[in-house]
């Protein structure tokens, strides 16, 4: 009896394999994944709302105050019209005046240099006929020689003096006409209200316009109105 009480080697050894501890397979069996179900959902809704919250304030761009003219461009349409300065040039009575004023004075000074021009080469031409017939001595030649060149330096100078004279009248002609015309023009704008009235010109930055946008001859016939009153 007693012996069928002891266990077997077998036994022991096989039980022994039965209740041995292997930590791999522990830790195999009570290992659980790193995402579970819940917790992957709540994620992904945090995921998002921010992606929402983000794009929320990335579309939402803060507004810049628009300019008052492209306010009041886009309340009407603009309205453009031209003078034709090449007819202004013509018939404008004003110009016409200060324009022969310009002209007279430039026909003045040029016929004055070239009387003073043809007496300086009858001169000359005189003096080198007489150097030519030994008609005149060595000192006296030289001595005339210098007075001629200093008559033809005094005539260049006069001429270049003259024309910067005309030139600098024509400028400030050109002022008086523009300041006149510009002043008509904000006046007479007033009644019209235009918002540009362009100039249009020969050569000018315009190459095309529509004939419909032309003021010219209304203009024209109020500048000579103006200036005929004035004269009275």
């Amino acid at each position: 009896m007693q012996d069928e009480n002891l266990e077997r080697p077998e036994d022991v050894q096989a039980s022994e394999e039965l209740h041995t501890f292997h930590p791999e397979e522990k830790a195999l069996s009570t290992k659980r994944p790193f995402f579970s179900t819940p917790t992957f959902v709540e994620l992904v809704l945090l995921l998002g709302l921010i992606v929402l919250y983000v794009l929320f304030l990335t579309s939402k761009k803060p507004e810049k105050p628009i300019p008052i003219a492209f306010q009041k461009a886009g309340t009407k349409s603009t309205s453009v019209v031209f003078v034709n300065i090449d007819s202004l040039n013509s018939k404008y009575e004003f110009i016409k005046i200060l324009r022969g004023d310009l002209e007279a004075t430039g026909k003045r000074m040029q016929n004055e240099i070239l009387g003073e021009q043809a007496a300086f080469e009858k001169e000359a031409a005189d003096f080198q006929k007489q150097v030519a017939a030994n008609a005149i001595s060595e000192d006296k030649a030289k001595v005339v020689y210098e007075k001629l060149m200093q008559k033809q330096q005094a005539l260049v100078d006069k001429k270049d003096r003259y024309t910067q004279q005309v030139a600098d009248k024509e400028m400030k002609m050109n002022l008086t006409l523009l300041d006149t015309v510009t002043n008509f023009l904000r006046r007479y704008n007033k009644t019209y209200k235009y918002d540009y009235i362009m100039g249009l010109k020969s050569a000018g930055e315009i190459l095309v316009a529509n004939d419909t946008l032309d003021i010219t001859k209304d203009v024209l016939n109020a500048l000579n109105k103006t200036y005929e009153e004035r004269k009275k």
